[in-house]
């Protein structure tokens, strides 16, 4: 197999030690703006995964993300956001990690070489040929995915993945992959770097566009997030002030009612009829 891990490659960049901070923060700045560029070659497999997960989530499937270290932690934080953000339960998208929630803080060790213990992990949620699974491994090889999206091909489950190197027996595996080619890292193999930062950048990509396609964004805002704090409250009722142009004490005192600005507005148009 033709696979080489550029992940893994020497930096282009060397004595790090001996550059000032500020030589490091450029240097550190212009691999981090090569980045974008990697994730937009890698734009149409990002579309046909996404249009595919569309599809699941309208017939009420659930988005499972699953990963190990810094990717299984990026795939943790961009499920937990869609609550909040989107108004969605917590059990639509689901990110898990080798480990377990205590890998999120502390490096369990060993975990992700457990090709066997992902799939463990999905079957507690019952996952099911309805849902969609996308493997997280910079390296795309990490056993504890590889392991996890084998079984899911079997059980017919969409299988997606991103990863940062090139024909990775991930990206092989996967039914629809995503390979996003970031090159060295600035730091010899620390993929939590332009690695992550692609990965981040496209689980943004992937969750935001699914959420507007579920018809959970009006207009561009957030009709739909939850009220947990005051920003939020605040954010809300300058959406009401705005969209039904009336003042902001009737605004907040309507958003607090209602729950969310979708619900506020829907009760305040049938009100009217």
């Amino acid at each position: 197999m033709d696979f080489t891990k550029t992940t893994e490659q020497d930096s282009h960049y060397n004595h790090l030690e001996k550059m000032s901070v500020t030589e490091l923060l450029i240097n550190i700045n212009t691999e981090d703006k090569s980045v974008p560029l990697a994730v937009e070659k890698a734009l149409p497999q990002i579309t046909n995964l996404v249009t595919h997960i569309v599809e699941k989530l309208k017939l009420g499937g659930r988005l499972f993300y699953i990963g190990a270290g810094t990717s299984g932690r990026l795939g943790i934080l961009d499920a937990s956001e869609c609550p909040p953000t989107f108004g969605v339960s917590h059990d639509l998208v689901i990110g898990l990690i080798a480990g377990g929630d205590t890998a999120i803080r502390k490096a369990v060790e060993f975990a992700e070489d457990d090709t066997t213990q992902g799939w463990a992990d999905l079957q507690k949620f019952n996952i099911s040929s309805n849902d969609a699974l996308i493997g997280l491994a910079a390296s795309g090889t990490t056993p504890y995915v590889l392991g996890a999206l084998e079984k899911a091909n079997h059980h017919h489950i969409l299988t997606g993945c991103i990863t940062c190197n090139a024909k990775s027996p991930l990206a092989k595996l996967a039914q629809y992959p995503i390979e996003v080619i970031v090159g060295p890292e600035f730091v010899t193999g620390s993929s939590r770097m332009k690695a992550g930062t692609a990965q981040k950048l496209i689980l943004n990509m992937i969750s935001t566009t699914a959420m507007i396609q579920l018809g959970k964004i009006k207009g561009n805002k957030m009709v739909d997030m939850q009220l947990s704090n005051n920003k939020l409250v605040d954010r809300g009722t300058k959406m009401l002030m705005d969209t039904l142009k009336i003042d902001e004490r009737f605004a907040n005192k309507l958003l607090l009612k209602h729950g969310s600005v979708r619900n506020a507005i829907n009760q305040l148009k049938n009100d009217s009829k």
